[in-house]
């Protein structure tokens, strides 16, 4: 039976965190606050959660645009190739912040998330709920935005998990959600490239 689970979005209680990162460990599909929108998420070592992303979004794994959130920029290192010094210093004035940066992936990748285009979307969200969770797992969770078009009713968690209580184990209820997705720019050439303007500003 799944749970909607509230979480104080300034002091997240550690105790309701952990249940969180436990479900993620056994394998659960958690829908969780971003600075953004809100996400659906796994652990990235659990294949079959990932694979249930998948059916739940249509989509094959191996091609699916899935990202990665990490707690920090020290989780790049370890799912990302070696970054020029220009992107590194990009990536740290942009994070935590809402935006999603194409990298170039590195060998640790699952398997079963690494695509044809072997990139990688990578995030560091400015929301201390997700922050706190990714803390307690201590490696970065899968990242995909909640299946079908009607973004206005993925804001109100309540109204998310009645409408995927069957789906996933816990919906995290940290409040309102945005309405508008991150910022994503391709870090994979020589200059960075907007794919999609979101929440984030970009001048670059």
């Amino acid at each position: 039976m799944s749970m909607l689970l509230q979480v104080h979005p300034e002091n997240p209680q550690p105790r309701q965190i952990k249940m969180i990162v436990e479900t993620l460990q056994r394998g659960g599909v958690i829908i969780y606050p971003t600075d953004t929108i809100y996400g659906l998420g796994c652990d990235i070592f659990q294949h079959r959660a990932i694979e249930k992303i998948c059916r739940l979004k249509k989509v094959d794994p191996h091609k699916a645009q899935l990202s990665f959130i990490c707690y920090d920029l020290s989780h790049l290192s370890d799912f990302s190739k070696q970054l020029s010094r220009t992107t590194y210093r990009l990536l740290k004035e942009y994070l935590p912040g809402p935006y999603t940066f194409i990298l170039p992936a590195s060998k640790q990748v699952p398997k079963i998330l690494q695509s044809k285009k072997e990139t990688i979307g990578l995030r560091v969200p400015n929301n201390k709920i997700a922050l706190a969770i990714l803390k307690e797992l201590d490696h970065p969770i899968l990242s995909a935005s909640l299946p079908g078009e009607a973004v206005e009713d993925y804001t109100d968690p309540e109204i998310i998990y009645e409408n995927f209580s069957n789906e996933v184990d816990v919906v995290v209820d940290g409040g309102i959600g945005g309405t508008v997705p991150s910022t994503i720019i391709d870090c994979t050439k020589d200059e960075p490239v907007l794919i999609r303007q979101g929440a984030g500003e970009w001048t670059a």
